[in-house]
């Protein structure tokens, strides 16, 4: 990385922030750049030092740009990403793709098919999900049986310095709701047990945080392979949890995301550690992102989460909030 390669930064919020710094320990003599998601003028004591604010995307194309993150809420991401990429730019874009397949295709969404873009699921990135993934293709479990996933944790606890009411979680029109916020779960259940066939879905709006999108979503997705998935998402739970656990015809697996392990459950109660890591620095998992984003961009590696990928997730979005809407089943093939 040279001082001439630049890194343009849309947006300024918490996640945009994480990117600026992971870029300066990990690029220091890279440029970087920042313009707000919404167009207004950025203070300097917003950005972390050495970041340069300027005033729109049409400005920043100006520097040339090598490679763009886009990390404004979820309705501006394809338009910001279509401008970018139209002028060759590499873009790493935080998930979800969109907050709509409607406003997906009004963007123009169809033209990003081909470019060098990631999309930002970074659960992925995690070693002990790689543990995961590896144990469940090797087929030791034997016949699959069932899968369930649970995520959920107190949305005032999850920025306790801000009124979590203004964040973009908390908001339907910011691309808000525990199905836009919380679509890792979605990326790698796929990316775990391949497409999703059908979905039957309940998403509520509890009422207990004052949101105008749902809080809790409970639902059955069937892959194409004849999985059954048991998922559970909530913005409610005082003690927060994220798993995913595999009931298999040898044994069970289950994979602890905020403990970092993986541990198999065999017959007459053995336990056997597969993975574990409590000092994991999540932080990692965003550099790791970071690095492969650019070697994307160098064309020294094919994207891990695609955009065709991003899309498909997009899709189960729509599928879910559709089934949860109209209380029927709901095919994927609807969505193709």
């Amino acid at each position: 990385m040279t001082s001439n390669e630049c890194f343009l930064i849309v947006g300024s919020g918490s996640i945009a922030r994480r990117h600026m710094r992971n870029i300066q320990s990990t690029y220091p003599q890279a440029k970087i750049v920042c313009v707000s998601a919404s167009g207004r003028e950025l203070n300097s004591n917003e950005l972390p030092s050495g970041v340069s604010a300027l005033g729109s995307l049409h400005d920043a194309l100006q520097v040339i740009p090598t490679f763009a993150i886009i990390a404004s809420p979820a309705p501006l991401h394809v338009e910001q990403a279509s401008l970018l990429a139209s002028s060759g730019v590499s873009i790493l874009v935080e998930k979800p793709l969109s907050d709509s397949l409607v406003r997906f295709a009004s963007q123009g969404g169809a033209s990003l098919n081909g470019k060098r873009i990631l999309v930002a699921y970074n659960l992925r990135f995690m070693p002990s999900i790689r543990v995961f993934k590896q144990y469940i293709d090797s087929g030791k479990l034997g016949r699959i049986h069932s899968v369930s996933c649970e995520v959920g944790q107190y949305l005032p606890d999850w920025r306790p310095d801000s009124d979590y009411r203004k964040n973009v979680s908390a908001q339907r029109t910011l691309g808000g709701g525990a199905l836009l916020e919380l679509s890792h779960e979605l990326d790698y259940l796929q990316w775990l047990f391949g497409p999703v066939a059908n979905v039957y879905c309940i998403a509520r709006i509890s009422g207990a945080l004052e949101l105008d999108a749902e809080d809790t979503v409970d639902a059955l997705l069937v892959s194409q392979k004849g999985y059954v998935i048991n998922l559970h998402m909530d913005f409610l739970q005082r003690t927060a949890t994220r798993k995913c656990k595999v009931v298999g015809e040898h044994a069970s697996l289950e994979w602890n995301i905020l403990d970092n392990s993986v541990v198999l459950y065999s017959s007459l109660g053995k336990k056997q550690v597969l993975y574990s890591d409590q000092e994991y620095d999540r932080n990692r998992m965003y550099i790791d992102e970071l690095l492969h984003f650019v070697d994307v961009a160098k064309g020294k590696s094919s994207a891990l989460v695609t955009i065709e990928q991003g899309l498909e997730t997009l899709k189960l979005v729509e599928a879910l909030k559709r089934s949860s809407a109209s209380g029927k089943v709901i095919s994927l093939r609807d969505f193709s």
